[in-house]
């Protein structure tokens, strides 16, 4: 049996665009949790917000260490969506293009399963992927932070070595490249680091790149 490639997509601003209405409500969400949790100011709240997400790469990880908050708590009450499929801004094409990409795909989003999962079925698409990994199952170690992706790798057995790893967060890839892994930098960022393989202005342009990609 040949080799497989193998695909890990970032969710967030790669497989959709959840910078106009989805992001904003999240953002709005963990300010209200530190308000009501840590009895701050909402201005107060939202710097912390700030400072956690920057030293971490998750506010969920400086309100574990600083806090001891509840990780399963603050991630249902911080991912709660009314109406979810109406904030949705995503590719039509995106389900023609990943049924025909050769090799297994993954979720692999620092976001709860909860809400991937909802993300993924909203766009038609969860059951063309073999699994979808959420901060949970990495133990809570968001990316970039390299624990959280050495835990994918050995739960899930893959080998770094056939894994292609699609974000739009260049500093995601970094550590990814380290770990000898192909990267994909999604997105409309002028600047493409030395670790990034190739960069797409969008998820859809993969399939006229493959060749570039798949050994």
């Amino acid at each position: 049996m040949p080799k497989r490639t193998i695909w890990l997509f970032d969710l967030d601003n790669t497989l959709h665009n959840a910078s106009p209405h989805i992001f904003p409500h999240i953002n709005r969400s963990m300010t209200a949790y530190l308000e009501r949790h840590l009895a701050l100011s909402r201005d107060e709240a939202n710097t912390l917000r700030m400072s956690y997400w920057h030293r971490y790469g998750a506010t969920l990880l400086g309100l574990m260490r600083h806090h001891g908050t509840d990780p399963d708590h603050f991630l249902v009450e911080t991912h709660r969506f009314d109406r979810l499929h109406e904030m949705m801004v995503f590719e039509r094409a995106l389900r023609g293009m990943l049924r025909k990409l050769p090799g297994r795909r993954f979720v692999f989003s620092n976001a709860p399963r909860h809400y991937a999962l909802s993300v993924l079925d909203i766009m038609g698409i969860h059951g063309l992927f073999e699994d979808v990994i959420g901060i949970e199952d990495l133990d809570y170690h968001p990316k970039p932070g390299i624990r959280g992706y050495r835990k994918l790798l050995s739960s899930r057995r893959l080998n770094p070595a056939r894994c292609i790893m699609l974000e739009d967060s260049a500093v995601n890839l970094r550590t990814a490249k380290r770990l000898g892994m192909r990267t994909v930098l999604v997105g409309r960022d002028l600047r493409t680091p030395a670790y990034v393989d190739l960069k797409l202005a969008s998820i859809l342009d993969l399939r006229r790149q493959l060749g570039r990609l798949v050994r």
